[in-house]
């Protein structure tokens, strides 16, 4: 009998198919302009020295960012997200993600664009947090 293949790199996409890992890489490509702000802020360790990665696979879902060490999923949403049955999903989303153990917080692109100095901020004191959990 083999062991389960409980390595990081398995455990950290939670399972995800194929197929999500080559949407991923599509999203990777086109980024929205407060993904790109945003991640000029999380690449490279710049966040605590801590590794975020930019689209990533998490069972079926993609993460707009995430990091394995303190799991944690940053969302950045567009309007879209204000309707109603997109914010019944992302609540789904968010409790399914909370049942790996993940902390999910969300920003609106709004905010990203124009108040990055405080999403930097709040990102910086979760992380900490997390750091010490």
């Amino acid at each position: 009998m083999s062991k389960p293949n409980h390595s990081v790199e398995r455990t950290m996409f939670y399972g995800a198919k194929p197929i999500i890992f080559e949407r991923a890489k599509e999203l990777r490509q086109n980024p929205t302009k407060a993904e790109k702000v945003l991640w000029d802020i999380l690449r490279k360790k710049q966040m605590l020295d801590l590794r975020f990665k930019q689209q990533h696979p998490i069972n079926i879902f993609i993460a707009d960012f995430y990091c394995h060490a303190i799991k944690l999923v940053i969302e950045v949403d567009g309007e879209i997200h204000n309707i109603k049955e997109n914010k019944e999903y992302d609540k789904a989303r968010t409790n399914d993600l909370e049942n790996y153990g993940i902390t999910v917080i969300r920003f609106s692109n709004k905010d990203v664009l124009e108040k990055i100095e405080e999403v930097k901020i709040k990102i910086e004191k979760i992380c900490k947090k997390l750091l010490k959990t």
